[in-house]
């Protein structure tokens, strides 16, 4: 899975999404990787749109104020966000609650794979608690 931590960064396909992130200068990246989510249906969802979703929900929640951990992994989502000092519209607010309800919601590889660790339950948590600083 190329993940070494339940954080929202602690992977390889969230860590790519904040590059990406990074270059921009609006949200339109942020808006397509909860679409890939959403756009899944009730299907089988990957595990690198789910990781990249949480990503997004990240910036997300930093774009309101509401930081989540701080490190190495997350100083590019990091200083975009100081950067472009953007703030999410409502609807983007509650598509990025959609899309992480989606990702804790079976079919879902990241969900899947999480549950085949011993770390499940942190997992769970951090998703849930992105939710959580996420105000919509």
């Amino acid at each position: 899975m190329g993940a070494w931590s339940h954080e929202s960064f602690g992977n390889d396909d969230a860590c790519d999404f904040a590059a990406e992130l990074a270059e921009s200068e609006d949200l339109s990246a942020i808006e397509g990787a909860l679409d890939a989510v959403l756009k899944v249906g009730d299907e089988y969802l990957e595990a690198p749109e789910a990781s990249q979703a949480i990503a997004a929900a990240e910036a997300v929640s930093r774009l309101q104020g509401n930081w989540g951990e701080r490190d190495s992994y997350s100083e590019a989502i990091d200083s975009w966000v100081e950067k472009v000092k953007l703030k999410p519209n409502q609807a983007l607010l509650q598509k990025t609650h959609q899309a992480l309800d989606r990702i804790l919601t079976e079919p879902s590889e990241l969900k899947e794979l999480w549950e085949e660790s011993e770390e499940a339950g942190e997992w769970i948590a951090a998703v849930k608690a992105l939710k959580v600083r996420v105000r919509a």
